[in-house]
């Protein structure tokens, strides 16, 4: 069976909860995760998810399609939910990234294998140390697989400034690393 497109799916949950079921059921994973690492813990993870699909439910009726995909609203209500989750609870909590760090094939020796998670653990920490921002703008390309334009409307900037943020924030984690390899020398 073809699956519905998204824009004729998009219009029939306008009328119909059931629409807006299967567009739940494709994105509410990907909403998860994507919330999971900014706020840290499951609970919350999961409230915020639940929150973050009530809300579009109730907007739906003002969606417009802008050519970009709907998970696209979805990330930016999400977002939204975070900042404010993080704000009223007056905590900034760090974002466990270890998830992010993808396992190379496993080496018969170990010192290979000690150089990688040494490596790895190097780059997880310089992240864990990026403004909140630059965070979420890794997140959203590289675990979410995003477009700069789609990460410019999650995050309210242009797509220039979106290349623009993350070409900065390569070259500070960049200069951060050769430090830290520096140091170790």
């Amino acid at each position: 069976m073809c699956e519905e497109s998204e824009s004729t799916l998009i219009a029939r949950a306008k009328e119909d909860a059931e629409a807006f079921a299967t567009l739940y059921d494709r994105y509410v994973d990907r909403i998860y995760s994507y919330v999971c690492y900014r706020v840290g813990n499951d609970q919350d993870a999961e409230d915020l998810t639940a929150r973050t699909f009530y809300r579009a439910l109730d907007h739906l009726p003002t969606y417009e399609d802008r050519g970009l995909p709907f998970s696209a609203w979805l990330y930016r209500i999400a977002h939204n939910l975070v900042a404010n989750w993080h704000r009223d609870n007056s905590r900034r909590r760090m974002i466990c990234l270890d998830d992010l760090v993808l396992s190379a094939p496993k080496a018969r020796e170990p010192a290979p294998r000690t150089e990688r998670s040494e490596e790895n653990n190097a780059m997880v920490e310089a992240v864990r140390r990026l403004a909140p921002d630059r965070q979420q703008l890794i997140i959203l390309k590289h675990v979410e697989d995003m477009t700069n334009a789609e990460i410019g409307e999650v995050m309210g900037r242009t797509e220039g400034a979106i290349k623009s943020l993350y070409h900065r924030t390569l070259v500070a984690l960049r200069e951060e690393l050769a430090g830290k390899v520096a140091d170790l020398t």
